[in-house]
């Protein structure tokens, strides 16, 4: 898959179809940290709920002190915000802080050491911040919808939800069945030396087979995305794959990541023995696995070596292929992959990783069959772990506590069959929950922020003293032409459309296993029908309840969620400081990465060619060094950011930051001045500052953290905060921070 095809604002995105469908490519490809091992929940201890009830005492008489001050200022302070909700806010955002923090000194402790404090990480977690807790409600909202099937008036889409939920809540039948249906899966495949003697000559049949009717990407990944060098149609598309671990680099440097590769070979050995193995037999596959695991390892392009789209666009035709990886039978393979789409060998496929691809025909070759049949089952049963019986959670769970710091976790099932019915039947799910909790007037004024901090970016484009005058002007059109989706997709909220998108998907309500089969044969389906199609605005890349945002470079498109339209980055009836300073800078980032390292590759209409003036494109360049070596300064645990991987997501994040700020600034000159909260003790300007901060805060195990290092291009949260601060002029204004001050640098990376 390209390197860029969504860019997100969340440091834990959705697993990416591989397409611009509008459906994720698996139910099970949830976000590792949120998977699920036991289900117990033991009650709380004496000691724990009376904790729990000094936290509320203290929490009480807080807001009392607040609302006794509100009324005590009311007299003497018109200015002051005294509603309920403003006192509410005032009393959230005040146990955020830590006054005893030097704001021009570390600003992130200031605005999230009171938070940081009162919010261990939970168990089952590797990290909480504002996302995961907004997924938390959304997802309890969602649960209460999917067992309400009393609901009158429900779509047959919306009734298939419910049914899908209902099959993984049936763990009777799930634990009843076992490993069987896995293991007669296996069995249609072609079996392997796990349980038999296995000698067999399909190596192509195989590959077909798991590609197709499961979604698996053993060697490459071949998906269907709109072209972009012609945004104006869809493509098959070729690139390397995942590995089985979530960064080459677990592989190649054994020494720091020894207990890793440790655990994940314990995982794999234990998958084994359940499926029917000897501990001895699976033991020794395994290793096999992880050591050719480790060979693809090496030839795997790096994700910060694959930013320069320009550079690793190949286009040719269908039967190209073959001449550059000819260990993989094409035609045959693109035909049943894309079946039931009709395709000849002029097909137009883009090529992502042509290197790598060259390098993985040649290490087929040479591998022994058997090698290359054990290892694409196991990326198999690896998928369709979370559908089958305890046991198999339990593994994984244990893989995950090591893997990502997580405690034991008691997370309750109907958790794991919320996010799996997200997956599978999300835009049925998000149009139960748009009906449900999305106020409808938040829609529009949502609309009107957007419009003010698309309008505050193209503004602050003419003070850019680095850009010649005709980019400017092709870069405020492009600006001007981005298309904004806000709270959800059209076609849900009519039942017809919603209908006839899922029409082809059948679902029982006995049988989990049968369901996700089903799932990926739709899937592929709808893959296939979007081939040679003009991209549709109207199919998203995130359900409607999820909590994040994305820009999509070849739509020229912004989708902001209503899933993430709640505190703290929305409240509908609150300060705008605090609103601008938290949806605002995310209006304002996705906005940005239509002009970052990677998306100013594309012009107005999503197609990517050079339309910058070269004296503009080594300014830029220039310009973003300076960030590349600012956030490559800044560690965590002793261990170095990358400051090339994160260079997308910190222009975006700097340059999110300085529309939204500008934009509250044209907002207050039109309406004036608004009331302040009590008690604070800051401007509203300050509050948009402290707002924004308190969107990142966050608590994270190091063995996450290490994760995040070198597979997230996002920075840490602190650095998220740390490094744009630090680049504003305005905020060090109105914070009064001295020259030189570790939060007011001489030195300061400015770009959008």
């Amino acid at each position: 898959m390209s390197s860029y095809k969504r860019a997100t604002l969340d440091e834990e995105d959705l697993v990416d179809s591989g397409g611009d469908d509008i459906y994720p490519s698996s139910p099970l490809q949830v976000t590792l940290l949120d998977r699920h091992g036991n289900t117990c929940c033991p009650h709380r201890t004496p000691r724990e709920r009376r904790v729990l009830f000094l936290v509320s005492v203290v929490s009480v008489g807080l807001l009392v002190s607040l609302i006794t001050t509100a009324v005590f200022y009311k007299q003497t302070h018109p200015g002051l915000c005294l509603t309920e909700t403003c006192v509410t806010v005032a009393s959230s955002v005040m146990e955020a802080l830590d006054r005893s923090i030097d704001p021009c000194h570390d600003f992130y402790n200031f605005a999230c050491g009171g938070w940081l404090k009162k919010n261990p990480i939970p168990d089952g977690k590797s990290r909480w911040d504002a996302f995961s807790n907004i997924w938390e409600h959304n997802t309890i909202e969602m649960k209460h919808l999917l067992e309400n099937t009393t609901m009158k008036g429900l779509s047959n889409a919306e009734e298939k939800a419910q049914r899908y939920y209902e099959a993984c809540m049936n763990e009777a039948m799930i634990e009843k069945l076992g490993a069987k249906p896995l293991q007669e899966l296996i069995s249609q495949i072609g079996g392997w030396a796990l349980t038999e003697p296995w000698d067999k000559n399909n190596f192509q049949e195989v590959l077909r087979k798991v590609s197709a009717n499961y979604r698996t990407s053993p060697f490459f990944t071949v998906f269907v995305n709109a072209d972009s060098k012609n945004s104006n149609s869809n493509v098959i598309q070729v690139d390397q794959a995942s590995l089985g671990l979530p960064s080459r680099d677990y592989y190649l440097n054994k020494t720091a990541n020894e207990k890793y590769l440790s655990a994940y070979l314990s995982f794999l050995t234990e998958l084994g023995v359940l499926l029917g193995g000897s501990k001895e037999t699976s033991q020794t596959l395994m290793e096999e696995i992880v050591d050719f695991e480790t060979t693809l390892a090496n030839i795997t392009v790096p994700q910060e070596e694959r930013r320069d789209e320009e550079l690793i666009y190949n286009k040719m035709e269908a039967k190209d292929l073959k001449s550059l990886a000819p260990a993989v039978d094409w035609m045959p393979y693109l035909t049943e992959v894309f079946a039931p789409v009709q395709l000849n060998d002029s097909e137009p496929v883009v090529v992502y990783a042509k290197e790598y691809l060259q390098k993985v025909s040649e290490l087929i070759t040479k591998t022994n069959k058997s090698l290359l049949n054990n290892y694409m089952i196991m990326k198999v049963v690896r998928k369709m772990v979370s559908v089958l019986d305890q046991r198999f959670q339990d593994a994984e769970q244990r893989f995950l506590e090591t893997m990502y710091g997580t405690k034991k976790s008691c997370t309750p099932r109907w958790k794991l069959c919320v996010s799996d019915t997200d997956s599978a039947l999300g835009f049925a799910l998000g149009a139960l929950f748009v009906k449900t909790t999305f106020a409808e007037d938040s829609k529009a004024k949502v609309e009107d922020m957007v419009a003010e901090v698309q309008s505050a970016f193209e503004d602050g484009l003419k003070d850019i003293s680095w850009m010649d005058q005709e980019t400017k002007r092709a870069a405020k059109e492009k600006a001007d032409t981005i298309y904004n989706m806000v709270g959800y997709p059209d076609f849900i909220m009519n039942a017809t459309k919603l209908d006839k998108v899922f029409s082809d998907f059948e679902v029982v309500s006995e049988f989990y296993f049968q369901n996700v089969m089903q799932y990926y044969n739709f899937s592929s389906r709808v893959t296939a029908d979007q081939l040679r199609k003009t991209p549709n605005r109207n199919q998203w890349s995130m359900t409607p309840q999820t909590a994040n945002a994305y820009y999509s470079p070849t739509k020229n498109e912004m989708v902001l969620p209503a899933g993430i339209l709640k505190a703290p980055f929305y409240r509908q009836s609150t300060l705008k400081a605090l609103n601008f300073g938290g949806i605002g800078v995310v209006m304002g980032h996705e906005l940005t990465h239509a002009f970052d390292d990677q998306g100013r590759e594309f012009d107005k209409d999503g197609n990517m060619h050079p339309w910058w003036k070269n004296s503009s494109v080594e300014a830029f360049k220039k310009q973003t060094q300076c960030m590349v070596d600012q956030y490559s300064n800044y560690t965590i645990n002793k261990e170095p950011l990358n400051g090339k991987q994160t260079l997308g997501e910190n222009i975006a994040d700097n340059g999110g930051l300085k529309a939204a700020f500008k934009a509250y600034m044209s907002w207050i000159k039109k309406n004036g001045e608004e009331a302040s909260l009590p008690a604070l003790g800051m401007t509203n300007h300050q509050l948009f500052f402290v707002g924004f901060a308190q969107v990142w805060c966050a608590v994270r195990t190091p063995e996450s953290s290490h994760e995040g290092i070198m597979t997230d291009p996002h920075s840490p949260s602190r650095f998220r905060v740390i490094g744009t601060i630090s680049n504003s002029r305005e905020f060090s204004k109105h914070f009064g921070c001295k020259a030189d001050a570790p939060m007011n640098p001489k030195q300061k990376c400015e770009l959008w």
